[in-house]
C-alpha cells in the first residue's frame, strides 16, 4: 500500500514515526488553545482581586478571548493557505506565548484584557492550521480515521482539562501560571513543530480578500459579541439589538461580496455543499451542548454542592477519559464501516440522553448517581460524533481550501459555544428567578431554584440535539471508507 505526505510517498517506517509525532504536537497546539477558554475562568476571583477589575469588567477577560478569536478564525484560517500551513502554524504559536507571558504579568485590569484579546488573535492563526495538516499529513482513510481519533480526544477535552488545570495551578501555585503554562506548552510545540512536522506546498493561487476579510472579522465580532452579552446585558437591550443587526447586514454582505468575488475568502461552494455543511451544523450543536453542560454543572459542583475548584476540574475527569478512549478506540474504527452521518446523529442522540439525565438532579444528588452517568453519556456522545465530523468536512474541501474548512470547523464550534453559552444561561438564570419568586421564603429556595434553572436549560440543549441530529444526519451523505477500499489507494 502507497501512502503519501503532503503530496510525496512515505514509504520507510521512519516517516511514519515522524507524522505520528507530528499529530501530538498538531494536538497539543489545538488543546492549548481549546483549554485557554476555560483555564482562565476558574483563576478570574484571585485575578480580579490582584489586578483590580471591577465586577462588570471581569467578564471581558473571558469575552475579549472570545470575540478576537471566533471573529479572526475565517481570516486565520485563509491567511494558512497563504503562507503555508506550518509557517501559519509557528506564528501563531509564537505570538500565543507572548500574549501568554503579557497576561500572567499583567498588573492592571486594561493589561489584562489586552492580554486575553491577543491570545485570540493569535489563536485564530493555530486553530485553522490544525486540522488542515492532519488531513495533508494522513491521505489513507484508515489512518486519517485514527489522527482524527487521537486529535478529537485531546483537542475535545481542552474545555474540561482547562477547569481541571486551572484548579490546580490555582489552589496550589497562583492565577498566573493558568498564563504561563501556554509558555510551557509552547516551547514543546515549537520544538517539535521543528522536528516533526512537514510543510505541505502553499497554493501560489490564494490571495487574500480584503473586502471579504472585513466584513467577516466584523460581523463575526459583531456576532460573538451580542450572542456572548445578550444573557448580562438583557436581549431587549439596544446595544445587543444594534450588535445582532449589525452583524446579519454585515454578513449578508459578506455572502454577496463572496458571490461576485473572483478570489473569495470562503468560496460558497464550501458551505452549499451538504456533507461540509451538515458537518459543520453538527459541531456547531455539539459545542453548543458541550459548552452549556460545562458552565451549568461547573456551578452545580460548586454552589450546590460544595466543590473547591480543583475537585470540580477532577469530576469532569469521567468525561474527558471516556471521550479520549471511545474516540481512538472504537469511533475511529467505527468510521470505517459505518456511514458517518448515522455516526454524527448517533452522537447527537447520545449527548442528549446525557443531558437529560441531568434534568433530574435536585440538591442532594450525589456525584455518582446525579453527574457521573450524564459525563460518561455525554463523552459517548462526543466522542462518536467528533471524528466524523472532522473526517467529513475535510474529505469534502477542495486541497485550496483546506484552510478555510478548518477554519469554518473551528468558527462552527466557537460561534455554537458562544450561542449555548448565552442562550442557555440565560434561560437557567430566568427559570431560577422565576422558581425563587414563587417560592419566596422557602427553606433550601436558592439550591432548589439553581438546580430547577439548570434542569430546564439542560431539557432545551436535548431538544437542540435531538432536532440538529435529524438535520445533520439528513445533510451528510457520504459513504465509509472501508479498509478495502483504502487499501487499493
Amino acid at each position: 500500500m502507497t501512502d503519501t505526505l503532503a503530496g510525496a510517498p512515505a514509504a520507510k517506517s521512519g516517516a511514519r514515526d515522524t507524522r505520528w509525532w507530528g499529530l501530538v504536537i498538531i494536538s497539543l497546539a489545538q488543546l492549548m488553545v481549546w483549554l485557554d477558554a476555560t483555564i482562565v475562568a476558574v483563576a478570574l476571583p484571585s485575578a480580579q482581586e490582584a489586578v483590580g477589575l471591577t465586577d462588570s469588567s471581569r467578564q471581558w477577560t473571558v469575552t475579549a478571548y472570545a470575540l478576537t478569536f471566533g471573529g479572526l478564525l475565517l481570516l486565520g484560517g485563509r491567511i494558512g493557505d497563504v503562507l503555508g500551513l506550518k509557517r501559519s502554524l509557528m506564528i501563531g504559536v509564537i505570538g500565543f506565548s507572548l500574549a501568554s507571558a503579557l497576561g500572567g504579568a499583567s498588573t492592571t485590569p486594561e493589561m489584562l484584557i489586552g492580554a486575553r484579546a491577543a491570545q485570540g488573535v493569535f489563536a485564530a492563526l493555530i486553530a485553522p492550521s490544525t486540522l488542515s495538516l492532519i488531513s495533508s499529513t494522513f491521505t489513507v482513510p484508515a489512518e486519517r480515521a485514527k489522527a482524527f481519533g487521537i486529535f478529537t480526544a485531546i483537542s475535545m477535552s481542552g474545555g474540561a482539562t482547562g477547569l481541571i488545570l486551572g484548579g490546580a495551578l490555582t489552589d496550589y501555585l497562583d492565577w498566573r501560571w493558568c498564563f504561563y503554562i501556554n509558555i510551557v506548552f509552547a516551547a514543546a510545540i515549537l520544538i517539535g513543530g521543528y522536528l516533526a512536522l512537514v510543510n505541505p506546498e502553499r497554493n501560489a493561487d490564494t490571495k487574500l480578500d480584503v473586502p471579504g476579510a472585513i466584513l467577516a472579522t466584523t460581523g463575526m465580532l459583531s456576532l460573538i459579541y451580542g450572542l456572548g452579552e445578550g444573557g448580562s446585558e438583557g436581549w431587549d437591550s439596544p446595544v445587543i439589538l444594534g450588535a445582532l443587526g449589525a452583524a446579519v447586514v454585515l454578513l449578508g454582505a459578506f455572502v454577496l461580496v463572496q458571490h461576485r468575488s473572483e478570489r473569495p475568502l470562503l468560496p460558497l461552494r464550501v458551505l452549499t455543499n451538504r456533507n461540509s455543511g451538515g458537518a459543520f451544523l453538527a459541531m456547531s450543536i455539539s459545542a453548543f451542548c458541550m459548552l452549556g453542560m460545562f458552565l451549568g454543572m461547573t456551578y452545580q459542583l460548586q454552589s450546590v454542592m460544595g466543590y473547591s475548584p480543583f475537585k470540580t476540574g477532577l469530576a469532569f475527569l469521567a468525561y474527558i477519559v471516556t471521550a479520549a478512549i471511545y474516540s481512538t478506540k472504537v469511533a475511529s474504527k467505527l468510521l470505517m464501516h459505518l456511514r458517518p452521518n448515522v455516526m454524527i446523529a448517533a452522537g447527537l442522540v447520545i449527548s442528549a440522553l446525557g443531558l437529560l439525565v441531568l434534568t433530574r438532579l435536585t440538591p442532594d444528588s450525589g456525584y455518582l448517581t446525579g453527574v457521573f452517568p450524564a459525563l460518561i453519556l455525554f463523552g459517548l456522545g462526543v466522542g462518536n460524533l467528533a471524528v466524523p465530523v472532522f473526517q467529513t468536512a475535510m474529505a469534502a474541501a477542495e486541497p485550496r481550501d483546506a484552510g478555510i474548512v478548518s477554519a469554518v470547523v473551528n468558527t462552527s464550534q466557537q460561534v455554537g459555544g458562544s450561542i449555548g453559552a448565552a442562550l442557555l444561561n440565560t434561560v437557567s438564570t430566568s427559570a431560577a428567578a422565576t422558581y425563587l419568586a414563587s417560592h419566596a421564603g422557602a427553606a433550601g429556595a436558592p439550591q432548589e431554584a439553581a438546580v430547577h434553572g439548570l434542569a430546564l436549560a439542560c431539557a432545551v440543549a436535548a431538544g437542540v440535539a435531538l432536532v440538529g441530529a435529524v438535520v445533520s444526519g439528513t445533510l451528510v451523505n457520504v459513504r465509509p471508507k472501508r479498509p478495502e477500499a483504502a487499501a487499493q489507494k
